[in-house]
């Protein structure tokens, strides 16, 4: 029987739930527990059901994640396509929940006629993980454009916080502990129509160019050193195209290990932390993984 109807809850709970369909590399182990809140109401309201010491996984679309093999021993808060609202709240602010594509609100401000989001349309996440990790692509980064933020605790207690409750970095976004982001408030430029969704057409083939659309990935696994970039210092050290089962240090861009079919997490961990301390070793460069690490290790 469904927990929720037991509860109040208005949400789905799903046990033993498979993360693998979760994320976009399309590998990982189980979830104890899976939720998909019906709304941001009845999030909290789950929240406050929890044991405190309940370990929780929040999950947007799944990029710059990695799920072990042995899944994880707690609780999944799947987000997409439920906290999915944006809309104008006021002239040049956008209101866009943590579940919505970064994607569609790229697409959305420029069809409002509103600027300066347009490299969102290259971030294969959700609003909630760009706020989370200071997303960026094509020289935009997320953070520059937030006004306010709302946030949830462990309680399911929301509040509203400004910018400056939070030390913000290149894809780090350090704040107030135990709380989450459910919306941001999304401050832009007017602008015209056309040219912005021009500028997104653009930005895309840019991407579709470089980088290997249409495989599965997490997106870039490393972020760039300071004055130069990871896939240079991957492609150097002779990875590009490395192989362990299924996985593969991508051949078009090197910041990118692919599924090609039948990887295990496993796998790409291995590659992960192999590229990681080759680099180091041929070009005394230590990269700092984008992506993260969760869950338990398949047992043998």
């Amino acid at each position: 029987m469904s927990e929720r109807h037991q509860s109040g809850l208005r949400g789905e709970l799903r046990h033993d739930e498979s993360l693998a369909g979760y994320t976009t590399w399309r590998v990982g182990g189980p979830a104890r527990r899976l939720y998909r809140p019906a709304d941001a109401e009845d999030l909290c309201a789950f929240l406050r059901t929890l044991d405190p010491a309940e370990p929780l996984l929040w999950l947007g679309l799944g990029s710059n994640l990695l799920v072990r093999d042995g899944g994880f021993p707690g609780t999944v808060l799947a987000l997409q396509g439920a906290l999915n609202d944006i809309r104008l709240a006021s002239a040049g602010v956008l209101r866009v929940e943590a579940g919505v594509s970064c994607a569609r609100a790229a697409r959305f401000a420029a069809r409002e006629g509103l600027c300066g989001i347009e490299f969102l349309a290259g971030i294969p996440g959700t609003l909630g993980g760009a706020l989370a990790m200071n997303a960026g692509a094509f020289g935009g980064e997320t953070w520059r454009r937030v006004r306010r933020v709302l946030t949830v605790d462990r309680r399911g207690v929301m509040r509203e916080r400004p910018p400056g409750d939070f030390a913000v970095g290149y894809r780090e976004v350090r704040g107030p502990q135990g709380e989450w982001f459910l919306a941001g408030w999304l401050a832009l430029e007017p602008g015209d129509v056309g040219a912005a969704q021009q500028r997104i057409r653009s930005l895309l083939d840019r991407r579709n160019t470089s980088q290997p659309i249409g495989q599965w990935s997490c997106g870039s696994v490393f972020r760039n050193p300071p004055g130069d970039h990871a896939a240079r210092l991957i492609e150097t050290a002779g990875l590009k195209g490395l192989r362990r089962g299924g996985a593969q240090v991508s051949e078009m861009h090197a910041n990118f290990i692919v599924n090609t079919g039948g990887a295990t997490a496993a796998d790409i961990e291995w590659l992960i932390d192999h590229v990681q301390r080759e680099v180091e070793r041929r070009h005394g460069v230590r990269l700092i993984p984008e992506v993260h690490r969760v869950g338990v290790e398949a047992r043998p």
